[in-house]
């Protein structure tokens, strides 16, 4: 492909998209230069790419480090493009390693900082556990998690009352097939309504595993109950338009009590789904 036909099939173009995959804006010009033509001196390749005289031989080595370029040993040192088809692929296949090196460094990063805030916030709070009486959860991605660190720790009883829309839907949780693995009672009471064909067939593997399942017209709220002591109930905000739900979390012997009475009661006017 020659500069001209670069420059038919806009260049500019070009240049943006291969900054929005991860190169900068010398590194993309360089790159669209070198591929119109088959070989390249760093200095010439400066001049027609416009990119600073200093700055070319870092621009070109780190082309060279992502896959882009390639060096030709001749009496000078020459660079060529290489291949589109070649150099994208690989790029972003070493982008996505690195990504997920990273998230799982982070998420070891993480854990130890959880660790150690919990500490510091259980002195702050004389002693007390993070989990003390009751506390207010607004956001749906910390109900789900603190759902799962609950679900992940039973050790006797599991009971929820399962309405949408779900933090966690009970038919996706990994967790609740551990816990009857672990010999953990879990009964799920679902509110009435349609199941697609992928949650039928999840449904079947938990009753298979021991999971007692059963259905009823309505349900007051949603409800998790760990232990008969720990657990989350969620609320639907009654003011706003759009569905929200809060949630209070709670870790208290006569709460929990009370939670699992109100569980009994509509488990016993709850069916067995077909």
């Amino acid at each position: 492909m020659m500069q001209q036909d670069l420059a038919e099939m806009d260049f500019q173009r070009f240049w943006r998209r291969l900054q929005q995959i991860g190169l900068n804006a010398y590194e993309a010009r360089s790159y669209l230069v070198l591929i119109g033509h088959p070989r390249f001196k760093a200095l010439e390749l400066a001049a027609r790419a416009h990119v600073p005289r200093q700055k070319i031989y870092e621009v070109l080595d780190s082309l060279v480090e992502k896959g882009f370029a390639r060096v030709v040993q001749e009496k000078t040192k020459l660079f060529s493009a290489v291949e589109p088809g070649l150099a994208v692929p690989a790029y972003q296949a070493r982008r996505q390693r690195m990504f997920e090196k990273e998230v799982q460094e982070q998420n070891r990063l993480g854990d130890g900082l959880i660790a150690d805030l919990n500490a510091a916030y259980s002195e702050g709070m004389g002693g007390r556990g993070t989990l003390d009486f009751l506390r207010i959860v607004s956001e749906p991605s910390q109900s789900g998690t603190q759902f799962r660190a609950m679900l992940g720790e039973v050790k006797r009883e599991y009971l929820e009352f399962s309405r949408p829309p779900y933090a966690v839907d009970p038919l996706d949780e990994q967790l609740v097939k551990q816990a009857r693995e672990r010999g953990v009672v879990c009964r799920l009471l679902f509110e009435k309504g349609p199941l697609d064909e992928e949650h039928r067939l999840r449904l079947k593997e938990y009753i298979a595993l021991g999971v007692e399942v059963r259905q009823t017209e309505s349900l007051p709220m949603k409800l998790a109950v760990f232990d008969g002591k720990q657990g989350l109930i969620a609320l639907l905000d009654p003011v706003i338009t759009k569905p929200s739900w809060t949630s209070v979390v709670f870790d208290h012997q006569g709460m929990g009590d009370a939670m699992r009475g109100l569980f009994e009661v509509h488990w016993n006017k709850g069916e067995a789904i077909e």
